[in-house]
């Protein structure tokens, strides 16, 4: 099958760019030809709340990935939907995740549809954002109007859809695959000694793009509990702030944590993932709301307890009190859980649980969940 996925990949940086590179390689993998059609520009600079939108790691050599689409130039649009269009894959996937998008995917794939073979499928992470703006439906619903199916990676966007009309077209759903790209489990000494901390403490891993929906100041909040202050526990804070970090800072002053937080809050590369993660006790995602995180599946791709809260989909992939906990988003509840966890000496019982439940999570049901939503 000839296939052709739309979303961000190398030069850019990111989880979305690392799934859909891994994507590719899951169809590579299963006998299928494919390219990633990537961004010359994805967001325009004002609109980008990070450093930069680009890696500074060495490419991929074993993918084909063309840097053609420009978010906001509708001639690029065109160009791009029309060689598709003429090109006639057999598959075109669109990673969806930003109503902003929906202009420039949608009309790809209104042009590449016009060939009456190519079928058009999105992996939707999100069709109702995080961060609500004005005019999102329009211009969510432009771009799903021109899918032939959706896949989502978690229940609740599935519902989603349903929500804005769209649960007549196919459907499925299948949780996030393992992110497992960065390389091996390391032993937890030589993590630390990577990342130069000591290990007379306990360490808790906040990662990825700090925002507001991901609950960093209830993490804060918790870490000020008097019974955690008692432990001899520090969290990293591992990600770039997308946002002001002062908030946070003032938190962090305010609940005189400075002492008990590990700053790595520039963006993580690849190859330095695998010592925060193996370097952690406990995996904390203390989301206000969420679809899906793609956090979770690099923990257990690395074999690490996690702590999620009750939002959205997290809840799905988490089984309470077998690889960690799932806990309402208040600074009480986390701070209950993660005393328990130290208490109880559960870190070893919860990693057992994680290496069993991380076999449910495979690429190749994936692909095979594309494949089916477009008849092919």
């Amino acid at each position: 099958m000839k296939v052709v996925i739309i979303g961000p990949a190398y030069p850019l940086r990111g989880g979305l760019a690392t799934y859909d590179e891994r994507l590719a390689r899951a169809f590579q993998e299963a006998g299928d030809t494919v390219r990633i059609v990537t961004f010359s520009l994805q967001y325009p600079d004002f609109l980008f709340p990070g450093q930069t939108q680009f890696s500074t790691e060495p490419g991929p050599t074993d993918l084909q990935i063309e840097v053609s689409l420009n978010s906001v130039n509708p001639l690029s649009w065109w160009r791009v939907g029309r060689k598709l269009r003429a090109e006639k894959p057999d598959l075109v996937i669109f990673r969806f995740w930003l109503p902003f998008m929906g202009p420039a995917l949608g009309t790809v794939a209104r042009l590449v549809r016009g060939n009456e073979h190519t079928r058009v499928v999105a992996i939707t992470d999100n069709v109702i954002p995080h961060e609500k703006r004005p005019g999102d439906g329009p211009l969510t619903r432009y771009f799903l109007s021109a899918c032939d199916g959706f896949v989502t990676m978690s229940r609740s966007v599935l519902k989603d859809l349903q929500q804005l009309g769209f649960g007549r077209k196919p459907a499925l759903y299948r949780p996030h695959p393992l992110y497992d790209n960065f390389g091996p489990i390391k032993p937890k000494a030589d993590a630390l000694a990577a990342l130069k901390l000591p290990d007379t403490a306990g360490y808790l891993l906040f990662f990825g793009f700090i925002r507001a929906y991901k609950g960093l100041d209830i993490m804060l909040e918790a870490f000020a509990d008097a019974r955690i202050a008692a432990l001899p526990i520090k969290l990293i804070i591992a990600g770039e702030f997308y946002e002001d970090a002062a908030p946070y800072e003032a938190l962090i002053k305010r609940y005189k944590l400075e002492d008990r937080i590990v700053r790595a809050t520039d963006f993580i590369p690849n190859e330095k993932v695998a010592d925060y993660f193996c370097a952690a006790d406990l995996v904390v995602q203390p989301y206000k709301n969420a679809t899906q995180s793609g956090v979770s599946q690099i923990a257990y791709h690395f074999e690490r307890p996690m702590l999620v809260t009750d939002v959205g989909g997290l809840a799905e992939l988490i089984p309470d009190g077998v690889v960690g906990y799932v806990v309402p988003p208040s600074s009480t509840a986390i701070a209950d859980a993660v005393v328990d966890f130290y208490a109880q000496k559960r870190e070893n019982a919860f990693a057992a649980g994680v290496r069993e439940q991380k076999k449910l999570f495979s690429w190749p049901v994936m692909v095979a969940a594309l494949k089916e939503v477009a008849g092919r």
